[in-house]
């Protein structure tokens, strides 16, 4: 309960401004796997497509968007924020309508992009790193309510595009979505604007920020090498299990109605580690958390292979959605307080793009391990041992100071 009062006080001191976070996470969600993933039949229909030449079309526009990110990610830390925001949207949008009007694979793959780049990429960084940005003593929890825009998203996008499709075309629902972005822009200016009004000006008397790291200088870091595996492990795992999710559970007899109602769990989860997150990163620093963090994700994949009881059907999304959580929060806020916040949207640009190009690798890796005949426990206890692996790359970055050699 002090944790809910400690949130609804924050939230009531900053509603403007989180509200933005909230909503530009939950608008990132025209450009996520969950969300185009349902239109996965209509597309190969409609375009002649089989499961591979869709998977490689959405991988080359993931890895597409991933380059371009690391790149257009900086411009946020030395441009307006409301023109980056403004033509974020604008691009989302026309990602929308390019899915819209599409009538060849060339122009479902620049389609693709878009949506890849200005949803998973873009947005999603404008929702956490402004929340970096603008927040030091309350940065955990500003990031923490800003990142529930996701797990929201993930929760009402499904049920209204399925509910939409008993009277829509699938195609009319991406020009509805373009028409909900431009009317969300005024919006999401107007709470961007509370910036100006001293929405976070307390804040700025405290909380712990290194000197300010160029992006090159990061790129150095032999510590940030090694941290870049940790931060792209929630992404590469929740990837996997998701679209790997019915071979990886078949071996157990679970059926695809139990392995489906498992995502309410992950849900679950996933807001469980986002709140619980957001003191703790507060109290005891995003660099001291994100290990531990990392924990659930283990704990998740090591219940995947070795328990085939229902019971750890609902366990194991429940542990990874709250290791998802947790380490969203915690990454975000050791950024800064290590590198500082004048060139933090170019660090954390840079290291979205690494956890980007994790997410578009692992479906095919898993998939074509699968195919050559791997036992499921098998790749999943691989996957541990991956984890593990990761999880001590990170104990070594963290455990020496920013200024060591």
């Amino acid at each position: 309960m002090s944790t809910v009062r400690e949130y609804l006080h924050f939230v009531g001191g900053y509603r403007r401004l989180l509200a933005f976070g909230v909503l530009a996470a939950m608008l990132s969600g025209f450009g996520q796997t969950f969300y185009i993933g349902l239109f996965n039949p209509q597309l190969r229909e409609d375009f002649a497509l089989g499961h591979s030449e869709l998977g490689l079309m959405y991988g080359g526009a993931t890895l597409l968007s991933a380059a371009l990110l690391a790149w257009l990610g900086g411009f946020y830390d030395r441009s307006d924020q409301r023109w980056f925001v403004s033509g974020t949207v604008i691009l989302l949008a026309l990602g929308c309508l390019s899915l819209w009007t599409a009538t060849g694979s060339w122009m479902l793959f620049c389609a693709l992009c878009a949506l890849r780049l200005g949803g998973q990429g873009l947005m999603s960084h404008i929702a956490l790193t402004t929340m970096a940005l603008r927040f030091q003593r309350g940065r955990g929890k500003a990031v923490a309510v800003a990142a529930m825009g996701f797990p929201l998203a993930e929760a009402v996008f499904p049920v209204v595009a399925v509910a939409a499709l008993v009277v829509l075309e699938w195609n009319q629902l991406w020009l509805g979505g373009a028409v909900l972005l431009m009317a969300s822009l005024p919006l999401l200016l107007w709470l961007l604007g509370g910036t100006a009004e001293g929405d976070v000006a307390d804040d700025k008397r405290g909380g712990r920020v290194a000197r300010d790291f160029s992006r090159r200088e990061v790129l150095r870091d032999w510590r940030f090498v090694l941290l870049v595996p940790a931060a792209a492990t929630p992404g590469f795992i929740v990837t996997i299990a998701f679209f790997h999710q019915i071979p990886l559970t078949e071996p157990k007899g679970w059926s695809t109605e139990l392995v489906a109602s498992g995502l309410a769990f992950y849900a679950l989860g996933h807001i469980i580690g986002l709140m619980s997150a957001g003191p703790l990163v507060d109290r005891l620093t995003g660099t001291r958390m994100l290990v531990p963090s990392l924990l659930p994700l283990l704990g998740a994949i090591l219940v995947l292979t070795l328990f085939e009881a229902r019971w750890a059907a609902f366990v194991w999304p429940a542990m990874l959605g709250l290791g998802q959580g947790l380490v969203a929060t915690a990454l975000t806020a050791l950024l800064a307080e290590r590198y500082g916040l004048t060139h933090l949207g170019a660090i954390r640009a840079t290291l979205q793009a690494f956890t980007v190009v994790s997410t578009a690798l692992g479906p095919p890796l898993i998939g074509w391990l699968l195919d050559a005949g791997v036992a499921a426990s098998a790749l999943t206890a691989g996957l541990a041992a991956v984890v593990l692996i990761h999880i001590s790359l990170a104990q070594i970055a963290l455990s020496a100071g920013v200024g060591d050699r």
